[in-house]
């Protein structure tokens, strides 16, 4: 019999090697390789001949075969339409057929309850719940709250399974004949084939090969719910990413009550969507316009808020850019950002002094991009330097002017992408002023907007516009 292989695995990046490294040689990272135990298929034990393991078996028996690429379907990729817009956006239009999603997220953060109340929905489709967190009567409880919410009543067709062993997940896959898998967490199933806790490298990794080789064999698409670590990382090997189709993340602050769903991997759809919810105590509500919500309800007469125009995938919002400047208490001033890029402050702050001529050596900067929101538009930067400045010298923005714009290190504003777009959404919200770079007019059909435009070419006359002289 012959003897198992040992492997070595970087966490961080899921970078193989065949001895222990100290530094990983693809991603630098320091003491991030584990050990893993690699069994040779012909010392796996032949006792065990249920129907579940037999699925796996046919992607081995039938080989493949070199095709012309013209030979190749090019058909569209069927969808499994969710029963909510915004998870069907993410995804690209829906799930696809044998596909292998993973959710990850912190805990608490909502991911089972986003999952739950979207396959309760589902009563055309027969689903199998594994969970191997929660007992059966802990996901009923859960189901009913939810249930009563929409009052769309108890699925049928819906199976709960709390299992944590991957073989008897496959023995009753093979008896219930599901139509979508879902597995709640992939951290807590294990497989007798690997000899390590669950959790661990080796079981994470083992556990997803059996179940994506499942999921293209049968055609029946898999959705595993992941945890994420303290750095933000999806908990379990980097090459879990590797291995799946697409990877989802829901983030947002448990002291907030907005939630954000974005795609990090995406093989069937762009990876540039987001979907927003509302966590209730009843569940999660889609956000359909965050626009309305992502402002705040009255901010006439406060000095260090100023509202951009961002895009995120497909869909404008307006958000609010939120400044706070202070004489330093310390020696060494503080720059803090929240939702915004932290090094990307520090270059429109050295821009605002450089090329605007404001002094903030000496002050305290904090920046917050209200709602909760992860934003990385570009043109929210025509925002933060105005937020920044309106803080600095204690003057509020006039309400009802809008703006977006990149500003670039000579101070220029830059223009950006999908102008009339961005412009639609501050005019149907009411907004009756519109900053936007100059450049951007090139093409642009401003008779149709009955929002008055003021295109700038620099950092200077953007703020004379919001300031006056």
């Amino acid at each position: 019999m012959a003897k198992d292989k040992i492997a070595y695995v970087c966490e961080n990046c899921g970078q193989e090697s065949t001895k222990w490294i100290g530094k990983c040689p693809s991603c630098g990272q320091w003491n991030t390789f584990k050990e893993i135990r690699v069994e040779n298929k012909t010392s796996r034990p032949s006792g065990r001949t249920n129907t579940g393991v037999s699925l796996l078996a046919k992607s081995t028996a039938e080989k493949a075969r070199p095709m012309k690429l013209n030979e190749i379907s090019s058909k569209e990729e069927p969808r499994i339409d969710m029963g909510d817009a915004e998870l069907n956006r993410v995804l690209g239009g829906g799930l696809v057929a044998g596909s292998i999603t993973l959710l990850g997220g912190e805990p608490g953060i909502g991911k089972s309850t986003l999952v739950l109340q979207t396959i309760l929905r589902m009563h055309s489709k027969r689903i199998l719940y594994v969970s191997g967190e929660e007992s059966g009567h802990q996901l009923k409880m859960r189901a009913e709250r939810l249930s009563e919410r929409d009052n769309y009543g108890m699925n049928d067709n819906l199976m709960v399974l709390p299992e944590t062993s991957l073989e008897n997940i496959f023995d009753h896959i093979a008896e219930v004949k599901p139509e979508i898998v879902i597995i709640d967490s992939i951290q807590t199933i294990s497989t007798e084939d690997v000899e390590s806790s669950a959790g661990s490298i080796s079981q994470v990794r083992e556990c997803a090969s059996s179940l994506l080789r499942f999921a293209k064999t049968s055609g029946v698409p898999v959705i595993l719910i992941g945890h994420i670590n303290k750095d933000g990382a999806l908990a379990g090997p980097k090459i879990l990413e590797h291995i799946v189709d697409t990877v989802i993340q829901f983030e947002g602050d448990q002291q907030n009550m907005y939630r954000i769903l974005r795609a990090i991997k995406n093989r069937f759809g762009s990876t540039s969507e987001l979907g927003i919810y509302e966590m209730r105590q009843d569940g999660l509500r889609q956000v359909s316009n965050p626009s309305e919500l992502l402002l705040s309800q009255d901010h006439e007469g406060l000095s260090g808020v100023a509202i951009t125009a961002a895009i995120e995938g497909l869909r404008p919002f307006l958000v609010e850019t939120q400044a706070l400047v202070s004489t330093a208490a310390y020696g060494t001033p503080q720059r803090s950002a929240t939702g915004f890029d932290h090094r990307r402050l520090n270059m429109l702050l050295a821009v605002l002094e450089k090329r605007v001529g404001f002094k903030l050596l000496q002050k305290d900067v904090f920046l917050n991009i209200a709602g909760g929101l992860r934003v990385t538009d570009t043109a929210m930067d025509l925002s933060v330097i105005a937020a920044v400045l309106s803080s600095n010298v204690d003057m509020p923005i006039e309400s009802g002017w809008c703006m977006a714009g990149e500003v670039g290190l000579s101070g220029e504003v830059r223009s950006v992408a999908r102008i009339d777009q961005r412009i639609a959404e501050a005019e149907k919200l009411g907004f009756q002023h519109f900053i936007l770079p100059k450049h951007n007019l090139q093409g642009l059909d401003t008779k149709k907007f009955r929002i008055e435009l003021h295109p700038v070419r620099k950092v200077e006359e953007a703020l004379r516009e919001l300031f006056g002289n």
